[in-house]
């Protein structure tokens, strides 16, 4: 079966890889297309490198832009890429205009696409992302979902032909390149850190970069911890800081990107995550490390149901108070993203 992989951003690199293997692994030929929506080395070019995803097939360059220019720039670069493939199926994943491009530019052209992280929502229609996942959902052919939950979304739409509960390429992702990361990482020495001696931070969502009054006040909350924060900063995040002049308190620590098993090592031995990110949120719960989301809510209500998970918003004195909180040794930790197979799963669906 000949396969186009539509991808652009950091998550869906790491999404992809274990689908990428056990794609190759069933005799599949898969060309991957990347925009390029994320495009310097530590966001992008690394990730195929630690991960062993195969070189791009193509690279369209589109770059950063407004949410109107770059999806538009993706449709009309991606279209003639699937025509000149003319693939069986067409797979996108997660929520980002990488994701809504493909999704577009496939079913115009009346090709199978299969939509791999389905059924996500945050109800927030302020972000993005949720017009991007739901669009791509209506779209699909197949829908492949990480939880029940995310089933159970679909279902309340009046999508269930086509869907499947497989888990999360992402917890299999985590399951198959931690042990390379204590293997090959050495970011605790290079930043001079050891376990639990530091909180790990990252924000990326335009909602919290954009205004430089709610960027100052995360940044102020950041300040209110005192230990040491390590903060890999997203490239539109330090234009912003820097666009806004926002003062970095002397206890968080800016670092450039970092790549995957850099990214797994300091995860893992965070004392506590502060992030926007939906895929951090997730990977913290995979370590069983406290998370405190930058955000009013969340499309992995798995998370904070199981109380490993505190949606604190952007006040700092609720981020404080959350980090303060007595966390419960007995916390129940339900295996929500499937047993790590998800990525097989959706290989021997995808002949459906």
């Amino acid at each position: 079966m000949k396969i186009v992989t539509v991808v652009g951003a950091r998550p869906q690199f790491i999404k992809s890889a274990p689908v990428s293997k056990a794609l190759a692994n069933a005799g599949h030929t898969e060309y991957i297309v990347h925009t390029g929506q994320h495009y310097d080395y530590g966001m992008s070019k690394v990730f195929f490198e630690e991960m062993g995803i195969p070189e791009p097939w193509i690279n369209l360059n589109v770059g950063s832009g407004t949410p109107g220019q770059q999806t538009s720039q993706m449709l009309a670069r991606i279209e003639p890429a699937i025509m000149d493939q003319k693939p069986d199926i067409v797979l996108v994943y997660g929520d980002t205009n990488s994701t809504l491009a493909g999704a577009l530019a496939t079913v115009k052209l009346h090709i199978k696409l299969a939509h791999i992280e389905a059924g996500l929502r945050s109800y927030n229609r302020q972000m993005p992302e949720e017009h991007n996942r739901v669009l791509t959902d209506h779209c699909a052919d197949l829908l492949f979902c990480p939880t029940q939950t995310a089933l159970d979304n679909l279902a309340n739409e009046g999508l269930t032909d086509g869907v499947h509960l497989v888990g999360d390429t992402m917890y299999d992702a985590v399951l198959q390149f931690s042990t390379l990361a204590v293997e090959k990482s050495s970011v605790l020495s290079r930043f001079g850190i050891s376990p639990k001696d530091y909180f790990l931070a990252t924000l990326h969502r335009a909602y919290n970069t954009d205004d430089p009054q709610v960027l100052r006040s995360i940044f102020s909350a950041l300040q209110q911890i005192s230990d040491l924060v390590i903060f890999p900063i997203h490239p539109r995040t330090l234009h912003a800081v820097q666009k806004g002049q926002i003062s970095i308190a002397s206890n968080v620590r800016l670092v450039d990107p970092v790549g995957y098993l850099d990214m797994l090592i300091l995860e893992k031995n965070a004392r506590a995550i502060l992030t926007d990110s939906g895929g951090i949120q997730k990977e913290a719960y995979f370590f069983k490390v406290p998370c405190l989301t930058l955000r009013s809510e969340t499309e992995w209500v798995e998370t904070t149901d199981s109380r490993w998970n505190t949606l604190v918003g952007i006040d700092p004195d609720r981020i404080s108070s959350a980090l303060h909180q007595q966390i419960p040794a007995d916390r129940p930790h339900p295996q929500f993203f499937g047993d790590g197979h998800a990525s097989e799963k959706i290989v021997r669906l995808l002949n459906l």
